[in-house]
């Protein structure tokens, strides 16, 4: 072969390399993409809570993100698709915010310390996201979000049993320290649901109520076996 001839493009040895343009081009697109998908997301979140899951509709969405419902379509099949990816987001973000919410404290942390910053941090979750409340308690959402909620569920009660744990007595029965746990739990999502109806100035005083709400039942316990009746003018 001459010296002088050049090896082909695609041939073994070859050094050409891929302008530098060309291997922009994917990411750009990659980056549209997620752009669009953030987007419509944010409008379906935006739909289902204020129609609802069952009654929110691909078009109501695609129209609350200006764009056309074949655009949607390129990137979501259907509604349901939609809402196992926001649900799939959101309960990624739950979980870091449970895991700072709910770490294990110093025995000596004051209660009112304790369960005002883990309430802080959940209320905030759901302030910033009302739709989880609207997708994971609706009555029609999609099974595999059912799922992924109710094994949340127990994960997320567990780590309260462990904040629980290390607020109260070490000698408590476990089946009392679980069954604490779900009190906990039950009236949290109760006093949430009043948080998230109400704006301003009368949600943080439901916050208060609730913060004050857990603090009062769990006070007594902390000088008595779980279980134990509430001390006289407690």
């Amino acid at each position: 072969m001459p010296d002088n001839q050049e090896l082909a493009p695609d041939a073994p040895g070859s050094d050409r390399q891929e302008p530098a343009q060309e291997k922009e081009q994917p990411r750009r697109r990659q980056a549209r993409g997620e752009r669009r998908i953030a987007q419509l997301l944010e409008a379906a979140a935006h739909v289902f809570c204020t129609s609802g899951y069952t009654a929110a509709s691909t078009n109501a969405i695609a129209r609350e993100a200006g764009v056309s419902p074949g655009t949607l379509y390129q990137f979501f099949p259907n509604k349901e698709a939609i809402a196992i990816e926001l649900g799939d987001r959101l309960m990624h973000e739950m979980r870091e915010t449970y895991g700072e919410a709910l770490a294990p404290v110093d025995p000596a942390t004051p209660l009112e310390e304790a369960v005002g910053a883990a309430v802080d941090r959940f209320i905030a979750f759901n302030c910033d996201h009302p739709v989880f409340f609207a997708l994971m308690h609706g009555p029609d959402i999609p099974g595999r979000i059912s799922e992924e909620h109710d094994a949340l569920h127990a994960t997320l009660l567990a780590r309260i049993t462990d904040l629980l744990s290390s607020l109260l007595p070490a000698t408590a029965d476990p089946a009392d320290l679980d069954r604490t746990a779900q009190m906990c739990l039950g009236m949290y999502k109760a006093g949430l649901e009043l948080v998230l109806g109400h704006e301003g100035a009368e949600r943080e005083a439901y916050v208060g109520e609730l913060k004050n709400a857990l603090v009062r039942y769990l006070a007594p316990l902390g000088g008595a076996p779980l279980g134990a009746p509430a001390r006289a003018g407690t």
